[in-house]
């Protein structure tokens, strides 16, 4: 890769405390690359998946951001604002060019985000996957994969999910594709998604070019998701709502706090019954259905919940993947970024250039919500030290802090879930790494 940029807001800071303080309490922040240190004193594991964030960061959001790289092919990614003087709002416009060509993915988009670049998804070819949701009003993304050959082309459209993030989730050499089924639920029974704590999640891999269902293989993840869930649940609360007539109409009959309270009980009883549904365990779906739900209304709501997994990303789908017999499983090697390669006087040869192992992997996308106490903003504008591993999908797998355990920065720390890089390279093809990387607010 080359030409690589990065976004300029990360050059921005405040002089003063003060005004450091009240930028920082409502905006989040983008982060820059500073130097690394040397030592290891800390380490932080990060969940399984990477992309089920309450609210997710991407490259350009109303006009503010952006970001452009070149592959090694000559083809180029540009995601990034425009101004629209009809509508007079910010807005983000993605366009890949090559030569003297051009190719608009997103024109006037409310939000542009780059996933993966330079990395092969199991389509047989390094592509580039960007996401665009057209308008703020609108549910869900739509996730374009194109190839980076010249001239590109466009691979395959997924629709349907609130947000999609690639990832070699468990560090296999397989890249799993995590989503959702937010189009598909958005206005079940008469439920909006603004209210559910999650959609149903779908974990989707591309094997030999042809889009499987891998979301059977990750059970515990959704087993903590049930366990979440089930957690919330008070008996009396839910003995209630098995009692009502399960479609929970406003009614007069039913004070509007109770209502309310019935209907939060309602969304955690379909929240676990797809849990085991979309994990590929429809017998305990259904009979978790039976146990939380009116035995009259038993029979709608299940109907329902089938026509709208049915007709959801699933049936984008081509077949179910096969998980890794135990014992069989695969574990990528990870390459280590962190050494730094020199010529030894009176050891290497003349004619021979040392060089890295790798191509490092660079920033896509880094932010951090905003501090909120004089701690953490005294702490936030401090160089953190970390090192990384950042599988070859470009998602970070594990951070360590270096340095001074007892300034952690732990809104930091949790911001790397979500930070994307262009992943490091080795021979051309994308691969796990390690690396040092130093990030501060400063300057």
């Amino acid at each position: 890769m080359k030409n690589f940029q990065t976004h300029p807001q990360c050059n921005t800071s405040a002089n003063h405390f003060s005004q450091l303080s009240d930028r920082l309490q409502n905006a989040t922040i983008r982060l820059c690359r500073v130097t690394a240190a040397p030592a290891l004193f800390f380490l932080i594991s990060l969940s399984a998946c990477v992309c089920h964030a309450q609210s997710h960061d991407v490259v350009c959001r109303e006009g503010v951001g952006d970001f452009a790289a070149e592959f090694l092919t000559g083809v180029k990614v540009r995601v990034g604002p425009v101004r629209n003087e009809e509508l007079e709002a910010r807005v983000c416009e993605a366009a890949l060019s090559w030569g003297e060509q051009n190719l608009a993915v997103a024109d006037a988009a409310s939000q542009a985000d780059i996933d993966v670049f330079g990395v092969d998804l199991g389509m047989g070819a390094p592509v580039v996957a960007l996401q665009v949701k057209k308008t703020k009003a609108a549910c869900c993304m739509e996730y374009k994969i194109y190839s980076l050959r010249a001239p590109p082309v466009l691979l395959r459209t997924l629709t349907g999910g609130d947000f999609f993030s690639a990832a070699d989730t468990d560090l296999d050499g397989r890249i799993e594709i995590w989503t959702d089924d937010a189009a598909a639920v958005e206005g079940l029974d008469n439920l909006r998604l603004g209210d559910l704590d999650f959609a149903p999640p779908i974990v989707l891999r591309f094997v030999r070019g042809r889009l499987l269902d891998a979301s059977s293989e990750f059970q515990p993840y959704y087993d903590q998701k049930i366990a979440d869930v089930r957690a919330k649940l008070i008996p009396q609360d839910l003995a209630d709502f098995k009692n009502s007539d399960g479609k929970l109409v406003s009614a007069a009959s039913i004070p509007a706090v109770r209502l309310i309270q019935l209907r939060k009980v309602k969304l955690k009883a379909l929240e676990i019954v797809w849990s085991y549904l979309y994990s590929g365990r429809e017998q305990e779906a259904w009979r978790s259905l039976a146990e939380m739900w009116p035995t009259a209304d038993l029979d709608r709501i299940r109907a329902a919940l089938s026509n709208a997994r049915a007709r959801g990303i699933l049936s984008q789908v081509e077949g179910m993947s096969t998980p890794v017999r135990a014992g069989r499983e695969n574990h990528a090697k990870i390459f280590d970024g962190t050494v730094v390669v020199i010529a030894t006087p009176g050891v290497t040869p003349k004619n021979v250039k040392p060089k890295q192992e790798i191509t490092p992997p660079r920033a896509i996308l880094m932010e951090r919500p905003p501090p909120v106490t004089a701690v953490e903003i005294e702490l936030a504008q401090t160089e953190s030290s970390l090192k990384l591993v950042i599988d070859s999908a470009g998602k970070v797998r594990s951070v360590e802090v270096v340095g001074d355990v007892q300034a952690v920065d732990e809104g930091l720390l949790k911001s790397t879930s979500n930070w994307k890089f262009i992943p490091a390279f080795s021979e051309g093809q994308a691969v796990a790494s390690q690396i040092f990387l130093g990030v501060s607010l400063k300057r």
